[in-house]
């Protein structure tokens, strides 16, 4: 079994949606390790403002079919599948991490630079997996979220209805 994490992120309907992508994710993968829920502002372009968590699951699948998965289950849920990266959405499901794995193929880039990047990624996963360490940095995500600067950070933690 491989330890992987996912992040959600809703701007449309983001109540509804976050709930979907919760139960779609259950029906593959089966128990879920779930954040608390955050609001954020969006980041490259002007619009409502985000729900995003991060979940862990486990699976025996390969990276390409957990990713296709996601991107499935994005497209079930009404996002376009030509939509853009700074783009309100639906539902936007990124494979963060998938065990140890390092890859950047073009399509997948595990694990996802977003991580780095962004507060909306790495504190809810610093949440759910604060001794876990980055394969390629081998800090751990506690360690990483408290070197983050958060001077422009515009979130907050909310309230996850019951799932």
């Amino acid at each position: 079994m491989t330890r992987g994490y996912i992040s959600l992120g809703s701007n449309i309907d983001r109540d509804k949606y976050i709930a979907a992508g919760l139960q779609a994710l259950k029906q593959q993968f089966g128990k879920l390790i779930i954040s608390s829920l955050y609001e954020s502002e969006p980041v490259g372009f002007s619009g409502d403002a985000f729900y995003n968590l991060v979940v862990g699951f486990d699976s025996d699948l390969d990276v390409n079919s957990v990713a296709n998965i996601l991107r499935q289950i994005e497209i079930d849920h009404g996002r376009a599948a030509d939509s853009k990266k700074f783009s309100a959405r639906t539902l936007d499901l990124d494979l963060l991490l998938y065990g140890e794995l390092v890859l950047n193929n073009g399509n997948l880039q595990i694990p996802r630079k977003d991580i780095e990047h962004y507060a909306f990624v790495l504190e809810p996963l610093a949440e759910i997996a604060p001794t876990l360490k980055h394969p390629v940095h081998h800090l751990s995500y506690a360690e990483l979220w408290q070197r983050m600067d958060k001077g422009d950070v515009l979130q907050r933690r909310m309230v996850l209805q019951k799932i």
